[in-house]
This record gives C-alpha cells, structure tokens and sequence, in this order.
C-alpha cells in the first residue's frame, strides 16, 4: 500500500515544543546566531506573532493589544545591537508592522489603501491567461544573447513567490553555457544559453523547524513556477529541469563550492527559444475534479 511520507505530520505537543522554544530563544542566543538564521527568525516571528494579529485588527476594525507588537519591537532593538542595515526589507517591514500595531492598540485606524493592487481589468486577465496557458517547455534556443537585466527580472519573480512563513529561503546560481561549457552535461535535453539554479538556504527554517518537507519544497516549487511564467512573458522561453543523477549535483556543488546547508533543488535552462512545440493538451477541469460541494 502507497504510503505518502511527505505527509507526515508533527504531534501537538512537538508542534507546541518547537514553538516554545523558538519563543525562549534569548538575546545572547539572537545576537550571536548566523546572520541568516538570525534575518529569517525575524521574519517568521513577526509573522507569527504580529502580522496575522495585525491586519486581523485592522480588517474588521478591532482594538490591538498593546503589547502584542513588543515581541516584535524587541527583536528590532536586537537588530539594531547587531549593527544590521536598517534599509534592510525585513526591518523595514516589521516597523510597519509596529507603527500599525502602535495605532491600533491606541483605537487609531490603519490605512491600508495606498497597498491595495492594481484593479485587474480584462485585458490583463487574457494576458495573464494567455501567458499561463501559451508557456512551453522548449528545448532548442538560438545563440542570442541573453541580457543581464532580463535575468534579473526572471529572478526576482522567482522571490516574489509564495514562501511559507517568509522565511525566505530561495537562492540562486546562474551560469552561462558559454561560460562553463559542459558544466551541465548529463542532462535528457540540450542545454541552454544560460542554467538557473534553484537553491534553499536551510539555515532559514530553522526559524521555523516545524515546517513539513513538502511545504520547503513546495517553497523552491513556487520559486520556479514564477521564473518561468516570468521568462516567457519576458520574451525568453525555458524548461524546468532536474538533476539526472548524483554525480551531476555533486560536479555542481563542488564547482561552487556549497556548503552542506545550501540544498540544490531543481534548475531552469532559459534562453530565445528556436521551436514551437505544440501545446501539452490537459484534462479538463470536470475531470480533474475528485469532489465539489
């Protein structure tokens, strides 16, 4: 019988343990921690313990404890004692939180307005849907230079991904085939102009050590989901590819030399593609369906 690991969940009570610990954590301990660890705790705690209790507040008009942004407050005075950048999105961020929070516990409205998005009207809705549904994995790319600013844009919507808890653990490699000719060699498909290699910083769930497997994956996942909707609507074309085999990840790992706490995830070849590939023909949606209520 089909047994699914992947869902395999903590108890209650281990859940419950690993949260009280990440809450007794002291400033000797935040202060002398890895800097990344240090950022993503930072991140989750104020999650955890502000943001959802923030905009909760602020949605249906109700009064915020006073001292439910101290936590948060603290952790920016370590900040501060840690000498970090205070331009820093993470910092920048949890103040908001804070000087939200300060309002609200003090019956002030917040005005979220100046954040609400862009109204979506239907002409961005086909070109999102069009974008969705016209992606290929394409194989064959032409020799035209890829500029750096493209790239850079594909990768940035890869942050801009959905991450459990904001942890933000996505990093990246990007190689050139030109560069590092044969670097990638092993792989089922000819390889493109230029290799992006997703990445996870583990340091970064230690902030949050009850998080499943699946869900740190799904992270990387989602990461390349957006990276390659992004090339396509960018002009490029791409294929979302995997490491065949241990040797090929360990030439990688040893090329760049890695550290054991950067897992390797997944990559995507991107690059002006040279084929069209007739599009993967999907079930519908009445038969993808297992129930609806």
């Amino acid at each position: 019988m089909f047994r699914d690991t992947s869902m395999d969940y903590l108890s209650k009570e281990e859940s419950r343990a690993i949260w009280n610990k990440n809450m007794q954590i002291t400033d000797e301990e935040f202060l002398n921690m890895d800097e990344i660890e240090f950022r993503a705790r930072v991140r989750e705690r104020c999650h955890h313990t502000l943001e959802i209790q923030m905009y909760h507040a602020a949605y249906r008009n109700l009064r915020l404890k006073e001292t439910q942004a101290d936590y948060t407050k603290h952790l920016l005075e370590l900040w501060v004692k840690r000498g970090l950048s205070q331009e820093l999105p993470e910092y920048q961020y949890a103040s908001f939180l804070v000087q939200s929070a300060d309002k609200l516990s003090n019956g002030e409205p917040v005005d979220l307005s100046p954040y609400v998005p862009k109204t979506v009207t239907k002409e961005m809705e086909e070109n999102f849907f069009t974008i969705l549904k016209e992606r290929r994995s394409v194989r064959e790319f032409t020799d035209q230079e890829v500029p750096d600013e493209i790239i850079d844009k594909v990768l940035e919507a890869g942050l801009w991904a959905a991450h459990g808890c904001n942890v933000q653990s996505i990093k990246y490699i990007v190689v050139r085939e030109k560069n590092e000719p044969g670097l990638f060699k092993g792989s089922d498909v000819p390889g493109g102009p230029v290799h992006l290699v997703i990445l996870q910083d583990m340091r970064c769930y230690k902030a949050n050590s009850f998080t499943p497997v699946r869900n740190q994956l799904l992270d990387a996942g989602a990461a390349g989901q957006n990276i390659v909707l992004a090339a396509h609507a960018a002009g490029l074309e791409g294929v979302w590819l995997t490491f065949p085999n241990q040797e090929f990840s360990d030439r990688l790992r040893k090329k760049f030399e890695l550290p054991d706490y950067i897992r390797m995830v997944t990559y995507v070849d991107v690059g002006y593609g040279d084929q069209t590939p007739h599009p993967p023909l999907r079930s519908s949606v009445e038969d993808a369906v297992l129930a609806k209520y």
